[in-house]
């Protein structure tokens, strides 16, 4: 349900032409679609300011396209499909023409009421390597299609460690920072000592056979000693970039 038909249903009810029952019926009724194999919750725009995301992998690409139609018909704000292939977005595309896929982030998105509120404030995502960019790309959009400024700093692992300082004056101007790393991970406690900002790190499963998909660099993350830093789940662009969101939105 939008905002603009709740608000509709509460005038009605006011106005006498709804009963006290009636309009409980209709609130249920749009909370939740009830599918066979999902239940799209469609409240969750009102509650959390974004519709509900679909995480496509594991879904057939007619369940991906039925709940992405489902969203795109009773929300207002962007919808969403993270972990989705060409199958699934070509899938959707044919209920939702206006619908639009990055292969890169791997996200279907259909993109509208958009509108970034501060260009100023924006969100920084930082990478260690170019290997880490799908991840990277995730988080990128999917701050954007929260309405974020989003600016990106790709390839400036510790390796290399010249390559992250000529990105100092980025750093220190962004409101939040997202910083994705494999391997060993290190890249997140660097900038963490950079910058009094929050520090997202999403350890990714980057490496050779010690890193072990990801689990050295989280742990590597969650034992950081640069104050600041919080740490998502491996290979979770799409929690960071929410999070990163979310604080950003904060006055």
């Amino acid at each position: 349900m939008t905002e603009i038909e709740l608000r509709n249903i509460f005038r009605d009810f006011k106005a006498d032409k709804l009963t006290e029952n009636e309009l409980l019926a209709k609130f249920r009724e749009s909370q939740i679609g009830e599918m066979d194999f999902a239940k799209v919750d469609y409240g969750r725009e009102i509650r959390q300011g974004f519709p509900e995301v679909i995480y496509a992998e594991g879904k057939t690409k007619e369940q991906t396209a039925e709940i992405f139609l489902a969203l795109a018909n009773k929300s207002e704000g962007c919808v969403m499909a993270t972990r989705a292939n060409i199958e699934k977005f070509e899938a959707v595309q044919k209920f939702t023409p206006n619908a639009k896929y990055d292969e890169a982030a791997r996200i279907i998105y259909l993109e509208r009421n958009l509108k970034i509120v501060d260009e100023s404030r924006y969100v920084l995502v930082v990478t260690a390597g170019t290997s880490d960019i799908p991840v990277a790309e995730e988080a990128r959009l999917t701050a954007h299609l929260l309405g974020q400024s989003v600016k990106t700093c790709y390839d400036c692992g510790v390796a290399g460690i010249h390559r992250l300082f000529s990105h100092i004056e980025e750093i220190q101007n962004a409101n939040v920072i997202i910083v994705i790393a494999g391997m060993e991970g290190a890249l997140a406690s660097v900038v963490g000592g950079l910058t009094a900002k929050p520090v997202i790190a999403v350890p990714t499963s980057i490496g050779y056979g010690a890193s072990f998909n990801g689990l050295s660099a989280l742990l590597s993350m969650l034992n950081s000693c640069a104050s600041g830093v919080s740490v998502v789940n491996i290979d979770n662009g799409f929690g960071a970039g929410v999070l990163a969101a979310k604080i950003n939105k904060m006055r």
